[in-house]
């Protein structure tokens, strides 16, 4: 579990977080939505240790991690898989390779079983077909796949993923958001998802904190959501033609 107490972050004098309280569980897909500007990404990076906030805790399995050393960081790293919006692949290595990576980085395990841990990976997101291609061979959805494999490859406890169905069909984002959801589920990790995907929202959000203007402005699950009373929930919300229909269709 990832709790959140009294985060504050500002840049040159402006507050971008606001008083931020929160508590993301093990096993659930725990979504960061809100619109542009909201401070989702700020607060993304204040989780993982990319910013530093002014104030507050950031507590994993009740460990303030503000509080940690070098060495600290470094074991929590470890623990730790990130899947980024562009998926960030290298271009110079294979698929393979690329999964590899963090195992290379950070693992003590002998090259066979590295080897062995990348290409289950890669089997886990139906992907080890593709082992041996270059990122650019891969459509967008197969290379979000591929990333999905490099961040679990060090059996992390906590996953990150950033706008994972950016510039994908809705077809491929579904996948991408079950496949997100089943590794979660299955290996009873902590994931935190920055979105502003309505139907990931309404697929797979488990547990969702809404941000309006650096505040915690409202917090609960895909089957509440649509019964809010926060006007600007409500406003951000029933911007999408799809959930304004669902929330019509709901109230007949």
């Amino acid at each position: 579990m990832i709790e959140l107490q009294n985060i504050r972050k500002s840049f040159v004098g402006q507050n971008v977080l606001n008083d931020i309280s929160a508590r993301f569980e093990n096993g659930k897909t725990n979504l960061i939505i809100g619109k542009s500007g909201a401070g989702k990404t700020v607060l993304l990076k204040c989780i993982v240790g990319l910013l530093t906030p002014e104030s507050g805790k950031v507590l994993y399995d009740g460990r303030n991690v503000l509080t940690f050393g070098k060495r600290e960081r470094l074991l929590l790293r470890r623990e730790m898989g990130m899947l980024f919006q562009n998926a960030a692949l290298f271009d110079s290595m294979s698929v393979l390779e690329n999964v590899m990576f963090p195992l290379e980085m950070f693992s003590t395990k002998s090259y066979v079983e590295k080897l062995e841990r990348a290409r289950f990976c890669l089997e886990r997101v139906n992907l080890l077909d593709a082992q041996d291609k270059n990122p650019e061979e891969l459509s967008g959805g197969m290379q979000k796949r591929a990333a999905i494999a490099r961040a679990i490859a060090l059996e992390p406890k906590y996953l990150f993923c950033d706008e994972p169905n950016s510039g994908l069909d809705p077809q491929t984002s579904l996948i991408i958001d079950e496949l997100i959801h089943d590794i979660t589920t299955e290996y009873h990790i902590t994931t935190i998802v920055n979105t502003h995907d309505m139907n990931s929202v309404m697929g797979i959000g488990d547990h969702i904190i809404f941000l309006a203007d650096g505040k915690l402005e409202w917090q609960g699950n895909k089957d509440e959501i649509l019964d809010s009373d926060s006007k600007i929930l409500n406003d951000f919300l029933f911007s999408s033609d799809l959930l304004r229909k669902v929330k019509e269709r709901s109230s007949r």
